[in-house]
C-alpha cells in the first residue's frame, strides 16, 4: 500500500464510487489483499440475500395449507374472512378455497410456483453467463439484485391487494427466477478474477457459507414476519436484497485491472487472450478480451461431467430447500406436530450442516488436489444419511436435529464445491490460455444445468409427497447415487494420477542412488 496517486482517466472511471470514497478517506490506494477482502464480503452479502429471498416461499408454504392448524393466525388478512372464521383464529379453507389460489387443494400449485421459478432460473442462467462475460459484471449484478428485490416484494404485495389469481403469483415467480439467474455466474466470475487455484477450495468453501446463511436468515426473517401477515415475509427480504444490490454497485471491484493494480495471487487469471479492435473515433488500438462461445465452453474437459453431476446434486439440495419446513410440520416428531414457525426455524439445522460440509469439502479437495474424489465421496455418504434421517428422524427432536445436520453436511458439501471451486477451476482451465472471459459462461453452464435438476426435484416432490414421503426420500437417494456415479471416470483419473505420483516419489531416491 503506497501513497494515493492520481489514477489514469480510464482507471478512475471504472473504479466504483464507494471504492473511490474509501481511498479518499484513507488518503492511500487500497492494497491487493484489501480488495480481495472487499470482494469476499460484498459477494458474500449479495448471495446471502439471493438465498434469503428464495427460502421465503418454503416458510410461507405451510400457512397456505388448509390442513395446517398450528399457526394460530390466518394466512390472509382477517378482513377477507367472515367474523365467525376470524373468531376461531384457525382458518379452515376447505370450503372457501385454498389461499391464495381459491382452490380446494393447492399443494400441486405450490409445486408449480417452485418449478416456474427454477425453470426460468435455469433457463436464464445460460444467457446470464453469456451476457456476464460481455458486459460490466458490477452493473449486471446490480440490475439483477434490485429487480429480484422488486418482484419478491410484488409477490408479498398480493397479501394486501387481496389478489387470489394464481396467474399473478406465477408470473411474479417467473420474473423473479429470471432475474435471480444473473447472480451466480457474476459472483463466481468476480471471485475467479481475484483468487488463484492454490487455496480456492478452502476460501470458496468458507465463502459458500452464504448459501446456508441466506437460507437460515431467510427462514428466521420469514418466520418472524408471519405473525404480522405473510406479505411481510416477502417484502422485508426483497427490500434487503435491493439495498445490498446498491452496495454492489458502489463497492464491488470486478477485476484487479478495473482498479489499476497488478494481480499478486498465483494461479489467478493473468494473461487473457486479447483481440485488437479499431476504435470508432480514431486514436490508439483498443484491447479487448475475447469472450468464449457457449458451445466452446461445453467442450472444456470436465464441464459436461460436473454439470450433469450438479443436476442430480441440486435436485437433492433444492428439494430440501423448498420442502423441508413443510415436511417437518407434517411429520410427527416424538408424537407431536410442530408449528409452522418452529418447523421453519428447525429446518435451519440442515443449512448449518451445509456450512460445515462446504468448508470440509473445500479443505479436503485442496489438500488432496482431487475435486472429483471429494465430491463423489460426499454424495455416496449422503445416501445413508438421507435414509437414517427418514427412518429415525421421527424418534425425537434431538435425533431429528442430529441426523438433519449430518444430511445437510453431505448433501450441501459437494453442491458447494462444484458450484464454486470446480466452476472457477474449469472457467480458468489451461486450455483457455488464461482467458478470464470464460468464467461466467462456464459457471452458468454448470450451475444452469444443476438448476434444471433443482426445478425437477421440488416439482416431483409435490406429486410424490401426496402419496408417500418414503417415495420422496427414495428419489433423493437414487439421485445422490447417480450424481456420484457420473464422476466415476474423473475419480479413476484422479486416483490414477495420485498413485503414479506416489510411485514416482518412492522411486526417486533409488534413481538418485
Amino acid at each position: 500500500m503506497g501513497s494515493l496517486e492520481e489514477p489514469r482517466t480510464e482507471e478512475r472511471s471504472s473504479r466504483p464510487l464507494g471504492v473511490r470514497w474509501l481511498e479518499y478517506t484513507r488518503k492511500s490506494r487500497l492494497s491487493f489483499r484489501t480488495y480481495q477482502a472487499l470482494v469476499l464480503i460484498i459477494t458474500f452479502l449479495a448471495y446471502t440475500t439471493y438465498h434469503a429471498t428464495r427460502k421465503t416461499t418454503s416458510i410461507v408454504k405451510s400457512t397456505f395449507d388448509p390442513q395446517s392448524t398450528t399457526s394460530g393466525f390466518s394466512p390472509w388478512p382477517s378482513a377477507h374472512f367472515p367474523r365467525a372464521v376470524r373468531q376461531n383464529q384457525v382458518v379452515n379453507l376447505t370450503a372457501s378455497g385454498w389461499a391464495p389460489f381459491n382452490c380446494s387443494d393447492g399443494t400441486e400449485m405450490l409445486g408449480f410456483l417452485d418449478v416456474a421459478f427454477l425453470t426460468l432460473y435455469s433457463f436464464g442462467m445460460y444467457f446470464a453467463g453469456h451476457l456476464g462475460d460481455r458486459f460490466d459484471l458490477r452493473l449486471f449484478l446490480t440490475i439483477g439484485m434490485v429487480g429480484t428485490g422488486l418482484f419478491t416484494s410484488l409477490f408479498g404485495a398480493g397479501y394486501w391487494l387481496n389478489i387470489h389469481s394464481f396467474a399473478y403469483f406465477l408470473v411474479i415467480q417467473m420474473f423473479a427466477g429470471l432475474l435471480q439467474s444473473t447472480g451466480w455466474p457474476s459472483v463466481v466470475a468476480v471471485l475467479g478474477n481475484w483468487f488463484g487455484k492454490s487455496r480456492r477450495g478452502l476460501i470458496l468453501g468458507i465463502w459458500n457459507a452464504h448459501t446456508s446463511v441466506g437460507n437460515i436468515s431467510g427462514s428466521l426473517i420469514a418466520g418472524a414476519m408471519l405473525k404480522h401477515g405473510w406479505g411481510w415475509s416477502f417484502v422485508v427480504p426483497g427490500l434487503l436484497m435491493a439495498f445490498v444490490g446498491l452496495l454492489v454497485f458502489f463497492f464491488l471491484p470486478v477485476t484487479p485491472d478495473s482498479v489499476g493494480i497488478d494481480d499478486e495471487d498465483e494461479g489467478a487469471v493473468k494473461s487473457p487472450q486479447k483481440e485488437i479492435s479499431k476504435p470508432l473515433l480514431g486514436g490508439g488500438a483498443e484491447v479487448k478480451e475475447k469472450a468464449i462461445g457457449f458451445l466452446e465452453a461445453w467442450k472444456i474437459p470436465g464441464v459436461a461431467t460436473f454439470a450433469l453431476c450438479l443436476f442430480f446434486c441440486k435436485l437433492v439440495a433444492y428439494t430440501f430447500l423448498y420442502w423441508l419446513p413443510f415436511y417437518i410440520s407434517h411429520t410427527e416428531i416424538n408424537g407431536e406436530y410442530l408449528s409452522d414457525e418452529t418447523a421453519g426455524n428447525l429446518s435451519t439445522i440442515f443449512d448449518v450442516g451445509g456450512v460445515i460440509g462446504g468448508i470440509l469439502a473445500g479443505h479436503i479437495s485442496d489438500r488432496l488436489d482431487a475435486r472429483a474424489i471429494t465430491s463423489a465421496s460426499f454424495m455416496y455418504c449422503s445416501i445413508p444419511a438421507l435414509f437414517f434421517y427418514r427412518i429415525y428422524g421421527e424418534a425425537s427432536l434431538v435425533m431429528n436435529m442430529a441426523l438433519m445436520l449430518i444430511a445437510g453436511m453431505f448433501v450441501n458439501g459437494p453442491y458447494a464445491l462444484i458450484s464454486t471451486a470446480v466452476s472457477a477451476d474449469l472457467g480458468t482451465h489451461g486450455s483457455l490460455n488464461g482467458n478470464s472471459r470464460a468464467l461466467a459462461t462456464v459457471t452458468a453452464i454448470i450451475d444452469g444445468t444443476g438448476s434444471v435438476g433443482a426445478a425437477l426435484g421440488p416439482l416431483l416432490t409435490g406429486y410424490i409427497s401426496a402419496k408417500s414421503w418414503n417415495g420422496v426420500f427414495t428419489m433423493l437417494m437414487v439421485a445422490a447415487l447417480v450424481s456420484g456415479l457420473l464422476l466415476t471416470k474423473l475419480v479413476v483419473a484422479e486416483a490414477t494420477a495420485k498413485l503414479e505420483a506416489a510411485r514416482a516419489r518412492m522411486q526417486s531416491p533409488v534413481a538418485e542412488v
